[in-house]
């Protein structure tokens, strides 16, 4: 243990990656899909920044080698590939495919509720800074910056002062992302350019069954909350009435009585803040709001998971259908880290 590193190899010697993987780690399950979901899958299983910093570790590390389907002797794939094919995957939804066909799996399906659901939303950070957000019509004689006066250095921000500065998504779009939207989450807290990333989750095994990325807007959750329900009732086939777990941004009685309207059961909680809840006793007499109130508070585990260990508090591409391409592939992930465990304790 003290000696030094020197060594006497053999003049030959070859070790095969497939003998080194164990049988039984878990990336062997998914290693069937395509070559280029392997890699991104890889990016999200292990917090990669940056499709470029994923191609650098491809070069060194064995168990991305081996997983992607590169000898140890093959070139690496310039970073190019990945914008290359992009369109590609967005335009045949290729993540919204893999999560559905994760969740079809003969040994997944079992694990799945078609009665019991919760909802919720999270912000997701603008690959842009709020000093691209500007006026849609800069004022007459205003720089490139939509601030006035000259141009700024190239290669850097434009300083601009937007104190007594009103702005508004109205008036107002990013330079870098105009999709995004100026959102502010709760009072006190800045207002960051941003989506709103929407999860559905089945309260059994805690899986995610569907994920949606819209713009950020006060009624986006809701919209997004119906959306997918809507959806799973059309392909899980649940017999009777569902439940739907929610927090009290939920409670609008717009929103509860599209609900109804579609056999869910709203167990949503109370907004006791100074108006009338759309929740009345006819709903929260029953066992079961008390124990969907409990359960949906696990969807915060793949939230936190997915902006944690996958890296994405903030995208890292432009444009919601890119943004919600890759939101979507990370709900995907969520599921293939959980389901060893699921599998294993069945």
């Amino acid at each position: 243990m003290r000696g030094g590193d020197e060594q006497t190899g053999a003049l030959f010697s070859y070790l095969s990656p497939e003998a080194l993987v164990p049988a039984d780690h878990p990336l062997r399950l998914i290693r069937p899909v395509e070559k280029l979901l392997r890699a991104l899958l890889l990016q999200a299983f292990f917090g990669v920044r940056s499709e470029r910093q994923l191609m650098q570790e491809v070069g060194y590390n064995m168990l991305f080698r081996w997983f992607i389907g590169l000898s140890m002797d093959a070139a690496v794939w310039d970073v190019t590939v990945f914008t290359k094919n992009r369109e590609r995957l967005l335009a045949g939804e290729i993540a919204r495919n893999f999560l559905v066909a994760v969740l079809a799996d003969p040994a997944v399906a079992p694990l799945l509720s078609s009665e019991h659901f919760s909802v919720d939303g999270t912000l997701i950070e603008a690959w842009a800074s709020t000093k691209s957000f500007q006026p849609q019509e800069p004022p007459p004689g205003a720089g490139p910056g939509g601030g006035g006066g000259q141009p700024s250095a190239v290669g850097r921000n434009r300083e601009r002062n937007f104190h007594g500065e009103k702005r508004s998504n109205a008036t107002h779009r990013s330079r870098t992302d105009p999709e995004a939207r100026l959102y502010r989450k709760a009072a006190g807290q800045p207002a960051r350019l941003c989506y709103l990333g929407h999860l559905l989750m089945e309260n059994r095994s805690g899986l995610i069954v569907d994920a949606e990325l819209t713009q950020a807007t006060g009624w986006a959750e809701r919209a997004a909350a119906e959306a997918m329900v809507e959806t799973a009732i059309e392909t899980r086939a649940a017999a009777g009435r569902i439940t739907l777990g929610a927090d009290k941004a939920y409670d609008a009685a717009a929103h509860i009585a599209v609900l109804r309207r579609l056999g869910v059961t709203p167990h949503v909680a109370q907004n006791s803040s100074g108006r009338r809840s759309a929740i009345d006793g006819r709903t929260t007499r029953h066992k079961g709001y008390a124990v969907s109130q409990r359960i949906r508070k696990r969807i915060e585990e793949p939230f936190g998971w997915i902006k944690s260990a996958a890296g994405f508090r903030q995208a890292k591409h432009r444009g919601r259908d890119r943004v919600g391409w890759m939101f979507t592939l990370k709900a995907a992930a969520y599921n293939l880290i959980r389901l060893p465990k699921l599998l294993a304790a069945t």
